[in-house]
């Protein structure tokens, strides 16, 4: 069987030429963690001054409003750079929603909380709540998931079911990959848990980025004319294939390390990755620039 060779291109304006929307990957895409990247943020702003769409479509388990207030802003991301936001926050938030006044166990920081805003949601122990819901590991600086194993065992116990905030086992700091929810909802999934995944790569975040890009354009979308940016496999790439869109994956995010370099990835380690998956990108590029 042929290896796919999904092409490398170096610049994104010939491609975007062939499409009305993009939704874009937000962490190892316009940023690191710790600043902007200002070829990313280039390029969509000159797909939009074009006539195109952008609409950022993240894993992070807060509302998207506050990732642009909060994050995006404060990296300087340029509001220039996208037309609307929606993130697996928004996602679960809906989720919360449903369960009104339902008692909550939450798992992850306090700058989650915000997911919580608003919400018949009442804040419970894990021994007198109706279920849990994972934003993150308390302290993505020291612990790792395994810390949180006897937590998951006691979470057995009681059969909670688990709404993951965040569907991302890493994403970058700066040059160093730290874990998210994703990697404990993988461990509570394995022990036998029911996890309900917010965010990327699942359905409903797309319908949702979809609506916005609509609303934004003032009229329908073919999804042959929707592209998605990404850097991950799992996330990106797969959510993409799923809702039927084309996808560019950027080779300098979460992969990077297993690609050999961040400036110069091995063609065929790429190659093994999407074999692996069994999906292919339309495109590759190292890092999003016009």
């Amino acid at each position: 069987m042929p290896v796919v060779r999904p092409p490398l291109i170096r610049q994104f304006a010939p491609l975007a030429a062939g499409y009305d929307v993009v939704l874009c990957d937000v962490w190892g895409v316009v940023h690191n963690g710790v600043a902007a990247t200002p070829e990313a943020c280039d390029a969509l702003a000159r797909f939009r001054s074009d006539g195109g769409t952008v609409v950022l479509i993240t894993n992070a388990p807060r509302p998207g409003e506050v990732v642009a207030r909060f994050t995006l802003d404060r990296l300087g991301v340029p509001r220039a750079a996208y037309d609307g936001i929606i993130s697996s926050g928004d996602v679960t938030h809906a989720l919360i929603a449903a369960r009104a006044g339902k008692r909550v166990f939450h798992i992850g920081p306090e700058r989650d909380l915000p997911i919580f805003a608003g919400l018949d949601a009442p804040i419970a122990p894990l021994e007198t709540a109706d279920y849990a819901v994972c934003s993150g590991l308390t302290d993505d600086t020291v612990e790792t998931p395994q810390d949180y194993q006897p937590l998951i065992e006691r979470m057995r116990e009681r059969a909670l079911p688990m709404i993951c905030a965040n569907p991302d086992v890493v994403v970058e700091r700066g040059d160093t990959l730290v874990y998210c929810a994703g990697a404990i909802a993988d461990l509570y999934a394995a022990a036998g848990g029911e996890v309900i995944f917010a965010g990327k790569p699942y359905r409903p975040i797309y319908d949702q980025a979809l609506a916005i890009a609509q609303a934004a354009r003032g009229a329908p979308v073919e999804r042959h004319r929707v592209l998605a940016i990404g850097d991950s496999v799992r996330t990106d790439l797969k959510g993409a294939a799923a809702f039927g869109i084309d996808c560019l994956f950027v080779t300098a995010g979460i992969h990077a390390e297993e690609l050999g370099h961040r400036d110069n990835p091995d063609a065929s380690a790429l190659a093994d990755i999407f074999a692996g998956a069994g999906l292919f990108p339309k495109a590759v590029m190292r890092r999003l620039e016009w």
